[in-house]
């Protein structure tokens, strides 16, 4: 059995995607791999396909409990028996899921990075063959990436103590080149072993809105323009996402709230809910994370901006998992990195950790206020590059650019009255002619461009931070930012250039069907999905994906041959449900 049969066999599909068949070749000879992918590209099938393949287990590791539980009910959908252990796991539970693993019934087994730290489980697991170590969401490894798991570091130790020597897959969705490193070091990955796919969405249609005057009002009107659709909408408080929730509740938006300060029941029950569809909307803190594998998320919205791109970038990935057209929409409130500054400023961590949180946060800004292609920025961010995508906020709007050089050379020319002294705050004050404490002291009215900018302070920094993520001004220096002029801000001055700037627009997202697909047929066959899904206690997309679903609606087989050619259709889904979807297309 070679890989692209049990590809098509198992999973359903026709071919693999970017990277996958390098990685799943690197793995089944037996080597240590770092695969990086973005969210959405297949890194599970990275070592499920070689886990079907190879004679003993393969244990992965994930953090997160309701991911692993997710995973293991959709492998199931597949025919292929996995299973977890972790807390949640009776622990009458445990022998007999070894005994069926020792017996080769049972290809996967799920646990967390702390249960690995136990020496008595280490024993238990050496009477196992185990041929892999997958390492989920392998970022936490790293002081330098923005969700360290100090269990991640014990990883090593852990899988050197089994006698039957598996190799290491490691696997993430965001890691720049250094965390990339990071990874690899402490794994024990040699670096032409790094297998890293282009970090581009191409489903996705990011979107910037800046301060809009009123937020929750703008995140319901959206909702309402999106009624089939579910979504997940980030906020950084609790008590912001308890407040957003009861807003949109009070509009007749099906929405749920979950936070790290409810109770586990409580955040389960919702959770559960939105996998099964029966709430629309969730309105979270960044607690609800890395366990949602709901694949048929359409948009992502933070309501509140992110703390820096890596966790946007894998927060917002949550939207489009299963390859259709999605959103994500970041609106951009400056006082929410003023906010995350104060909290860095008031760390106990040591003064380089601070320092690279000062820049994550300064990416963060410039990512608002870029006039380039935003996937293109993020692209880059992480050390690669792309095509402009065509779809996000900016490329759609490349028409509408006003022309902003008179404004531009008055800010400037004030940095350069102030020597880059100040930070943007005290540039945007002398701007405006501010007539506080501050601007006594300084005697600033002195300037000649003191109150040369018609527009309030808000307004003023919005344009500062423009100009920084332009590259016309730079910041030097970290937790005391001081604004200084570029040699292109210099070229703005002497006429050289002119600066132009875009209002970006939210448009309406149409529904996309294929010339020769029956939206009709798709709503019918996506009732007869929630069906069986309702029989089952198991969420929607798990039984069939969207894309599966549109595949049907194109394709219209009329026999179980032609249903295997249905995009994510493979033996075990065709013997269960080929029959029942068949007869829905038939009856049309």
């Amino acid at each position: 059995m070679n890989p692209e049969k049990v590809l098509k066999q198992t999973f359903g599909y026709d071919s693999f995607r970017p990277g996958q068949k390098k990685v799943i070749d690197l793995v089944l000879n037996k080597q240590n791999v770092l695969a990086v992918m973005p969210t959405g590209a297949g890194k599970s099938l990275c070592y499920q396909v070689p886990a079907l393949m190879n004679a003993g287990v393969t244990l992965v590791i994930s953090p997160l409990i309701s991911l692993m539980k997710d995973q293991i009910d959709t492998l199931k959908q597949n025919g292929i028996n996995a299973a977890a252990l972790n807390s949640a796991t009776p622990q009458k539970e445990v022998n007999p899921i070894l005994r069926q693993a020792y017996e080769g019934k049972i290809k996967l087994i799920y646990i967390t990075p702390e249960r690995l730290a136990i020496d008595y489980f280490r024993y238990q697991l050496n009477f196992l063959d185990i041929d892999l170590v997958a390492v989920d969401e392998a970022h936490c490894i790293s002081q330098w990436g923005h969700d360290f798991r100090p269990a991640y570091r014990q990883l090593l130790d852990g899988i050197n103590s089994l006698k039957s020597r598996p190799n290491i897959l490691a696997l993430t969705a965001t890691a720049t080149p250094a965390v990339q490193d990071d990874i690899c070091e402490q794994l024990n990955i040699p670096k032409q072993n790094m297998v890293i796919t282009s970090f581009a969405r191409p489903n996705l249609s990011f979107k910037v809105v800046n301060s809009p005057q009123n937020t929750p009002l703008y995140i319901a009107q959206y909702i309402k323009m999106h009624p089939d659709e579910a979504g997940i909408i980030y906020t950084n408080t609790r008590k912001k996402v308890e407040s957003l929730t009861d807003y949109l509740a009070k509009k007749g938006i099906s929405v749920g709230a979950y936070h790290g300060g409810m109770k586990t029941k409580e955040r389960d029950e919702v959770q559960e809910a939105f996998q099964f569809d029966q709430v629309q909307v969730i309105v979270a803190t960044n607690a609800f994370g890395m366990g949602i594998d709901k694949s048929n998320v359409r948009f992502v919205i933070h309501a509140s901006s992110a703390r820096n791109i890596e966790s946007y970038y894998q927060e917002a990935g949550r939207a489009g998992r299963d390859g259709e057209e999605s959103e994500a929409i970041m609106i951009y409130h400056p006082g929410d990195l003023r906010q995350y500054r104060f909290f860095i400023d008031e760390s106990t961590a040591d003064e380089k950790y601070r320092e690279l949180q000062y820049q994550k946060l300064q990416a963060m800004t410039d990512y608002a206020n870029t006039g380039e292609c935003l996937q293109q920025f993020i692209v880059r961010y992480f050390g690669q590059d792309c095509e402009p995508c065509g779809k996000c906020s900016n490329c759609l709007n490349q028409d509408e650019l006003t022309d902003i050089t008179a404004d531009a050379q008055k800010v400037i020319s004030m940095v350069y009255e102030l020597d880059g002294r100040f930070g943007k705050n005290v540039v945007a004050q002398c701007l405006v002619g501010s007539n506080n404490q501050k601007m006594k002291e300084m005697n600033a009215s002195q300037y000649d461009h003191f109150g040369s900018l018609k527009m309030n302070q808000k307004e003023t920094i919005s344009l500062i931070d423009y100009l920084i993520a332009s590259r016309y001004l730079e910041i030097e220096g970290t937790k005391y930012p001081l604004v200084h002029v570029t040699n292109r801000g210099w070229d703005v001055l002497d006429g050289k250039i002119t600066v132009k700037r875009r209002i970006a627009k939210v448009q309406k997202k149409k529904q996309i069907f294929a010339q020769d697909e029956n939206p009709d047929l798709y709503e019918a066959l996506r009732k007869k999905r929630m069906e069986l899904a309702r029989k089952q206690r198991v969420p929607a997309f798990m039984i069939f994906s969207d894309r599966s679903l549109h595949d049907m609606a194109k394709i219209k087989p009329q026999n179980e041959a032609e249903f295997l050619e249905v995009s994510g259709v493979g033996q075990a889904k065709m013997q269960k449900y080929g029959a029942t979807m068949i007869q829905v297309i038939k009856s049309f």
